[in-house]
């Protein structure tokens, strides 16, 4: 006899719920400061608002953000498959959905970047699907066999696929109120090849883009859902790939902008080349771009050497962060320590360039190494390697020996968050 699970695909009569675990605590959940706005949370579940797009129009979807909204159990009852996405920092949150949806006797289908370069952690879990990597390559397949109940344990690919066609995002799911800013994403993927970062892992090296006409289709559906105020592009590196943002992407997205009388600010992650080119600066700043997040890491060259920061290198980092502050940018920065490279002053150092840049916000953590980085390779060849990493740029934690004495590292990096 079929399940009933089986019996509702078959008849397309699917109840979805889609999952978003809670953060802990960290640098840039915004919990305290959110509620001087009285917000919930900093930014929606953009991939599961993407994903709900993807499924069958007739299939039935609910959309929690435990940010903001608790998840009861009625809710899981509600459906048939329970969705889960996240990153690693939601680890303790998802575990606890996972183990909430099984005890309630209702399937789970995780997938997003926390499972994708680690769902071997919860295979104890009871976890009944892994739609790993990115939704365009695996979403379908599973679909397809879940539809002839077959569905499979595992779906996995290498592909990187373009994202021309990746739909609007259903934003009808969630309460926008909510959220201090929207989501839209451009591009995926990183040319730039850093120690630490798992970007390219996830996304690869060539950064894919949407066209002009999908950007235009991106920013109506969020000016229709009421939306007006800060968007965030959500990209791994916006200006990736120079040539086609400034000869299409910027171009429509400045003609729209006037259009519509500015409806939105913008704000982005780019690498500090950003500073090297005049119109490119510019042609964000009559976008309505106010404010950018650089990975400068750490003032300190040897360590920029060492992690393979490219565009970082040799460069003159407080004048680059000054001319993007001249052109109207608020600058936003991510620090490092804990590289093999930095020295006892690493501390003084960082708070110093921190405090001469004129960086309002900056978040400092301690360097750990992702799961399939060249840094998490290194420190396993090298008996380095401790615990997987927490995500959270908040506790203190490493997972792997530094050359500096421990003690000394933590503490000096207490010194950097009580100072700035």
């Amino acid at each position: 006899m079929p399940d009933r699970f089986d019996f509702f695909v078959k008849e397309l009569l699917v109840k979805i719920l889609m999952v978003y675990p809670s953060y802990p605590e960290t640098f840039w959940s915004f919990t305290h400061a959110l509620k001087f706005i009285s917000k919930k949370a900093a930014f929606p579940p953009l991939g599961l608002l993407t994903v709900a797009s993807m499924l069958p129009e007739e299939w039935e979807k609910k959309v929690i953000d435990m940010n903001v909204t608790p998840l009861t159990d009625k809710d899981i009852l509600w459906a048939d498959y329970v969705f889960i996405s996240a990153m690693v920092v939601q680890k303790a949150s998802v575990k606890d959905v996972i183990t909430r949806c099984r005890t309630l006797n209702r399937k789970t289908v995780c997938g997003g970047p926390l499972f994708t370069t680690g769902y071997d952690e919860f295979e104890g879990m009871g976890v009944d699907h892994f739609v790993l990597g990115e939704a365009e390559s695996t979403l379908q397949p599973f679909l397809d066999d879940l539809a002839r109940g077959e569905a499979k344990h595992i779906y996995e690919t290498g592909d990187r696929p373009g994202i021309e066609n990746t739909p609007v995002p259903m934003w009808s799911l969630i309460n926008l109120k909510h959220y201090s800013s929207l989501s839209i994403q451009y591009s995926r993927g990183c040319p730039f090849d850093c120690e630490f970062c798992d970007i390219v892992i996830l996304n690869g090296h060539i950064p894919r883009t949407k066209g002009h006409e999908q950007m235009i289709a991106e920013l109506d559906a969020v000016l229709k859902a009421g939306w007006k105020g800060g968007v965030f592009i959500v990209d791994d590196n916006f200006i990736g790939n120079k040539k086609k943002l400034k000869a299409e992407t910027l171009p429509t997205i400045v003609k729209w902008s006037k259009e519509h009388k500015y409806p939105f600010s913008y704000f982005t992650e780019v690498s500090i080349n950003l500073a090297d080119d005049e119109d490119l600066m510019q042609m964000m700043a009559d976008a309505n771009f106010d404010r950018v997040f650089i990975g400068i890491e750490t003032p300190n060259e040897e360590s920029l050497k060492e992690c393979n920061k490219i565009p970082n290198k040799g460069k003159d980092l407080t004048s680059a962060v000054k001319t993007l502050q001249n052109h109207g940018f608020e600058v936003q920065g991510g620090f490092i320590v804990g590289f093999d490279s930095d020295p006892a002053t690493i501390f003084k150092n960082q708070i110093t360039f921190i405090q001469n840049s004129g960086i309002v916000t900056a978040m400092v953590g301690l360097l750990n190494a992702p799961k399939g980085t060249k840094l998490y390779h290194r420190m396993l060849k090298e008996n380095r390697l401790l615990d997987d990493m927490s995500g959270d740029n908040t506790d203190f934690s490493m997972n792997f020996i530094p050359k500096m004495n421990k003690e000394a590292l933590v503490k000096g990096y207490h010194t950097i968050v009580n100072t700035i």
